[in-house]
C-alpha cells in the first residue's frame, strides 16, 4: 500500500467515526424524547387514579393548563423522536456510502 491509500483510508475511518459519533448524540437525543413523552403519561394515570379525591369541574382552572402543557410535552417528545429517526437513517446512508467508497473499511462494517 502506498502513503496516499494509507492516509485515504485513515481519513475514511476518521469520517465513520464522526458519523457514528453523530448517531450516538442521535440516540441519546431519542432517549430524551422518549422520557419527554413519557412525563405526561404519568402525570394522566396519576390523575385517573386519584380523580375520585377531587371534582373535576372545582379544579378545571388547574386541569387546562396542565392539559395544554402535556399536550406541548406530548408534541415536542414526538418531534425529538421522529427528527433522531431520520437522522439516524441519514447517517446510516452516509456510512453505506463511506463503505462504497472505501473498500477496506467495508469488510470490517456490516
Amino acid at each position: 500500500m502506498t502513503k496516499d491509500t494509507n492516509e485515504n483510508d485513515s481519513i475514511a475511518i476518521n469520517e465513520v467515526q464522526l458519523i457514528l459519533a453523530e448517531k450516538r448524540t442521535s440516540l441519546a437525543v431519542m432517549r430524551t424524547g422518549i422520557a419527554v413523552l413519557a412525563l405526561p403519561l404519568s402525570v394522566m394515570s396519576l390523575l385517573i387514579a386519584t380523580s375520585k379525591y377531587y371534582n373535576p369541574l372545582h379544579v378545571l382552572h388547574f386541569l387546562i393548563p396542565l392539559g395544554a402543557l402535556n399536550l406541548v410535552l406530548i408534541i415536542f417528545g414526538a418531534y425529538l423522536i421522529f427528527r433522531s429517526i431520520i437522522l439516524m437513517r441519514r447517517y446510516d446512508r452516509l456510512i453505506h456510502e463511506i463503505k462504497l467508497r472505501h473498500s477496506v473499511i467495508g469488510k470490517y462494517l456490516e
